[in-house]
Formats: structure tokens, sequence, C-alpha cells
């Protein structure tokens, strides 16, 4: 999750979050996105041209550094899996990815520039939020003070179609659910019954935390760290959903006109929106209950949160993506008029809210001016996708003989 994921950004609006789990994680997103103007359903549909020379990119060293090392986590997805976006085939890879093994690590710039070439997807116009992995207190067992169940996947939560559903609309994969007393596929317990207690005493507490609100933005992010009583940190990560849909309270709080810059209204951020849940702790809890998105974790002992393509995401390096525009693993330039997100970044993320082509989530790590930076980052500018060199040519012959 460095420099990527679904952005604090989607907390304000749809609140729009990444998961080695089929399901996309949730949103991560504060800040309200923009509304969605996106036709095409892939990068070939969307269509693409040649971009810039790798070489007039003007990337620091650091940056190219760390994005290489980022690159040869993603290798292992980019040779065995099949490109979403149409742009890419597993063997178009396979020469950077062999190459990226034994180059040298402080000779990034180097490998970009002799690998690969730049393509613009659509107009390239670009818009990136921020995500970050949060660190709040928290204890494997149940403790006074520690009351806030962290649960992980639930055994009766599956796919199925519901009995009253017609055969013809039965596409794609069966709506998350539970089988109910009757032997019907209904909808899993939203938020409010899980926080009522619809799970308890089945033994699927892992961990437990300290402050539902604390507790409530660790699941938009989708994973964090629970810093324990004696010090040490427990790192969970995104399992599963409950299948219930995702409501961005930022956006119900605005429509309520509780957001803005007029007197008695709270400021339109993350800490504005914890402020009034927290001044407001009645109707703080009946607004948090309108998401009825449940997320299940699971520990984590890797180094760092999970992204989508099971690897661990690094500060300033990974980058969520719509996977439909751009393929798992590629390297992403962004040119932002948020200059702190400027430069190279890899593909290695998804999220609820990150839809469309040129739509970014920024990972910022954790600790620090992670949160800040994370929650305050709606970057807009231009998006170039970095791909093996032959591809734009190839893609272009293609669509010229359709």
């Amino acid at each position: 999750m460095a420099k990527r994921r679904i952005g604090i950004l989607a907390l304000l609006g749809t609140l729009a979050g990444c998961a080695v789990v089929p399901d996309a994680k949730p949103p991560s997103t504060i800040i309200d996105p923009p509304p969605p103007t996106v036709v095409a359903q892939s990068a070939f549909a969307a269509g693409l041209a040649v971009g810039p020379g790798v070489g007039t990119l003007g990337f620091s060293r650091p940056d190219a550094n760390s994005a290489l090392s980022a690159f040869v986590a993603s290798c292992r997805w980019l040779t065995s899996k099949d490109d979403r976006s149409g742009l890419t085939r597993p063997e178009d890879w396979q020469p950077a990815c062999d190459a990226a093994r034994t180059w040298p690590a402080s000779r990034g710039a180097d490998f970009f520039l002799q690998h690969f070439e730049t393509a613009r997807i659509g107009d390239g116009a670009a818009f990136a939020t921020g995500y970050f992995e949060p660190e709040i207190e928290g204890s494997r067992t149940k403790l006074p003070g520690y009351d806030v169940p962290v649960y992980r996947v639930p055994d009766d939560l599956v796919r199925a179609w519901p009995d009253d559903m017609p055969e013809a609309e039965r596409t794609g994969r069966p709506p998350l659910g539970r089988i109910n007393e009757e032997g019907k596929h209904v909808p899993y317990f939203d938020r409010a019954a899980i926080e009522d207690g619809a799970l308890a005493g089945r033994g699927l507490e892992f961990a437990w935390a300290k402050d539902p609100i604390e507790m409530f933005f660790l699941q938009i992010q989708g994973s964090g760290l629970l810093r324990q009583p004696d010090g040490t940190v427990m790192r969970i990560g995104y399992a599963g959903q409950n299948g219930r849909g995702y409501t961005g309270i930022g956006g119900v709080m605005r429509e309520r006109g509780l957001l803005g810059d007029g007197p008695g209204q709270y400021e339109g951020s993350m800490q504005g929106i914890i402020r009034y849940l927290r001044e407001n702790p009645e109707d703080g809890r009946a607004l948090m209950r309108l998401n009825q998105s449940w997320i299940f974790f699971r520990e984590l002992t890797t180094d760092g949160p999970l992204g989508s393509l099971g690897v661990p995401v690094r500060r300033e390096s990974s980058v969520a993506v719509d996977p439909r525009f751009v393929p798992y693993g590629a390297p992403v330039f962004l040119d932002l008029d948020r200059d702190v997100a400027d430069g190279l970044w890899i593909a290695q993320d998804t999220g609820g809210a990150i839809k469309g082509a040129n739509r970014f989530d920024t990972f910022w790590g954790n600790g620090g001016d992670a949160r800040e930076i994370a929650g305050g980052m709606s970057g807009r500018g231009q998006a170039l996708v970095l791909l093996p060199k032959g591809t734009v040519a190839r893609l272009q012959a293609a669509k010229a003989g359709q």
C-alpha cells in the first residue's frame, strides 16, 4: 500500500478503499470522488495512445529503485495470470521479469528505460486519492475496555442464488448471504445486527478493539495494526465481507448539512467526521449503522498489509487501480497537482471506490504522517501506464484489424 489504495476520500462521499480473496475490499476513501463517467469496460475498449518516452518522465532515482523492488514482487502474478484490462499477456512480461530478478537494486531508472514504453489510456486524465494502514488499540483477548469484536469469516457466509430469482437473471457469481432456518438463502447480517450480537458466542472473535469509531475506520481501510496493552503489534487484514452495500457516511453528512464551512458545521475531512461522531455518540452510532457493510479479518504475519496480488503493499510504491484499465503489477506514472504523489507506482491493489480509467488510490503506509497525507489526498493530473516494449504497436494493430 505504498503510494496507493482506496483512498480515505471515499469516506466523504460514497466513502468508497484489497484482499487476496475474490471479493473486492471495502472503499477506503473519505472525500467525495468525482462522479463516474466511464462508459468503456476495459482499457482496450477505452482506447490507448503511445505516450512520451520513459526517459522523459523525470522520476527520481530513489523512486525508480523502490518501484523496481515492488515490480519484482509482482512478477509472479504478471507472468501467470490473465490481464483483465486486455492490454497484455503473461508472456509479454516475461523478459522484463527475468531481467528484474537480477537487476542491480540501485539502477531502477535504467531498468524501466530499457524494458518499458508508456501508454495513455483514454485521455489520461487522472484522479487519485490515498489510503493508509491505521493503528488502533486492541488486544488478542477480551480485556476491560476492549469490547469491540474483530471477527474472522463466519462459516455460514455463503454464495447462493435466492429462490425467487429467475434462472435468466442468474449470471456471474451468486450473491453472498446465509441459509436461514427455513433453508432459504437470505442476505447476511448487516452492521446493526452484528453490533447487536448476531455473531456473538460463536467463537469467531480472534481480537478485540478498544474504540468502536477507530474500528469502523479500520474496516474502511481494509487492514490495520492493533497496538496491544503490552506494546506488541498485531497486523490484521481483509478476509471477507458480509455482502451488504457500502454507504459513505461523509456523503450522508453532507446531505444533512453537517459538513462544511458554515456555523456549527464540521470540517469535511476524516478528522471532522470523527469529531462529529465523538461529540454526538447516539446520532453517530446511527450514522455508522447506515453503512451496512461489515468487514471480516484475519491475522497477517507479513511485514505489510496484503494487496490484491497477495504481496505486501509498500508506502509510496503501491497503488490501487481498477484492473479493467490497468494490468495488476504494471508500473504507473502519475503527474498530479499534488506533487507528493508524483512518480512511479506499481499497481498492486484495488478497492470498492476505485473504478474506471485513470482512477487511483495511493498507499501511504502507517504511523507518522500516513493518515494526514492519505486523508487529504485528492489529486488530479495525468497518468501513464508503463507496458513492455512493443505492446502498444501490437494492440493498435489488433484494433485496426477488427
